[in-house]
């Protein structure tokens, strides 16, 4: 019942079978116990894990201890004062394990560490997806009758918002050899599955959703409070005005806890805002322009993305300055799409200020069963930043059209 429930909390239908899978392989046996590779694979379509990165909990069953690691180290060496002569890496007996960073001594790495706890999403960079680190474990069993699985897997990413399930015996997973005629296997598969909950990661939404049209001077903004209520009286500093002359200065020194965010003082208190306009009404096309603006002076977004449902996605034509991948939802429906940035060019969302914010344009090529400007059908149903619900206006609220705009056509 317990692991039903935790489903049901973490269910997102665009990502149904999204998980983290921990994936425990023993590679040999040691005298007193034995080394295996433990591989973090991200199988969730958007969500990704962004600096500073992931950190991975266990329990063990019994007495373990950790003689080494490589690609990977324990944020604490615990009490290791039993042991004479050669001294574990960490006696805890719920260690916390994190990556190592780039830069790190080969002779220190194994591959797919060391970045660091970044983990791409599975589509936005399958490649970059995983993330492994090798560990030798002593005080353990020998053998694969008397060896224990780790217990209680908790993971980090970087905040809270991940529940793991138990440790379950997997077919052992099986390796290429480099020249790829032969196949060796883990003498031991054990795998553990996190699922995410946006209701466990945060109390209140990070994101909001602000609609235009060109056929209406109405902007509608992000619903007041959307993310929390601006009260200065009783918070002060809890926001800061953007023309204020510490903005500038709190954008280039973002501080420690950036975890906390300190936003732009707003009607909505969102870290991030997301503006979807309806720009142009061509003969054959309808052109859109999406931004994304960063109002959160202590965290800056490596590798951002964005997920939005829409009715026409079926039929867009073009998009501008971002990559775009159409996600497939129930079968044949194809109303749902991911956007995220370009390498080196837009896929780092600064800080708040003048540089902390991202835009595109999607051209909409018009389907003339189906395609119409009224009650509100050129905007999204849902959107989605870095894998969370933004809070979206009520449908009421959208953009009117009115007889006199609707014949407003650009051939």
């Amino acid at each position: 019942m317990e692991e039903e429930a935790m489903g049901l909390e973490a269910y997102d239908s665009l990502d149904p079978n999204g998980n983290i899978t921990i994936k425990w392989d023993i590679m040999s046996w040691t005298p007193d116990g034995y080394v295996a590779v433990v591989s973090i694979f991200n199988f969730q379509r958007y969500r990704h894990i962004q600096a500073p990165g992931w950190t991975l909990g266990w329990t063990w069953s019994e007495k373990e201890v950790i003689w080494g690691m490589l690609g990977a180290q324990t944020t604490e060496q615990g009490d290791c004062s039993r042991f004479k002569g050669n001294i574990p890496h960490c006696c805890k007996q719920s260690p916390k394990v994190v990556d190592l960073l780039p830069g790190t001594p080969y002779n220190q790495q194994i591959a797919n560490c060391c970045k660091g706890g970044v983990i791409s999403s599975w589509i936005q960079d399958p490649a970059n997806a995983v993330s492994t680190f090798q560990i030798s474990v002593g005080s353990s069993g020998t053998s694969n009758k008397s060896v224990r699985a780790p217990r209680n897997f908790t993971l980090s990413a970087p905040g809270p918002g991940y529940s793991c399930g138990p440790a379950r015996i997997v077919q052992p997973s099986k390796f290429k050899m480099m020249d790829r005629r032969r196949e060796t296997q883990a003498l031991m598969t054990w795998n553990a599955a996190c699922t995410y909950s946006q209701f466990l990661s945060r109390k209140t939404p990070p994101c909001c959703v602000s609609l235009s049209a060109f056929y209406n001077k109405t902007v509608v903004p992000c619903p007041t409070c959307s993310c929390g209520c601006r009260d200065n009286t009783t918070q002060p500093g809890s926001c800061v005005e953007g023309d204020s002359p510490h903005s500038a200065s709190t954008s280039a020194h973002p501080g420690k806890d950036s975890f906390t965010p300190l936003v732009q003082c707003t009607s909505h208190m969102c870290p991030v805002r997301i503006h979807w306009h309806v720009k142009t009404n061509y003969k054959g096309y309808l052109r859109v322009k999406i931004t994304i603006t960063n109002l959160n002076y202590r965290m800056k977004y490596t590798q951002w993305n964005l997920v939005a449902q829409h009715p026409h996605f079926d039929n867009v034509t073009k998009v501008f300055s971002f990559n775009y991948k159409r996600l497939p939802t129930y079968g044949s429906i194809n109303d749902t799409a991911m956007l995220w940035g370009i390498k080196d060019y837009n896929d780092l969302l600064m800080q708040a200020g003048p540089m902390g914010s991202v835009q595109s344009e999607l051209l909409f090529k018009k389907d003339k069963a189906g395609f119409t400007l009224d009650k509100g059908w050129a905007f999204p149903r849902r959107i989605y930043f870095n894998g969370d619900n933004c809070v979206m206006p009520p449908p009421d609220a959208y953009p009117w059209l009115s007889n006199s705009t609707s014949r407003a056509v650009i051939p």
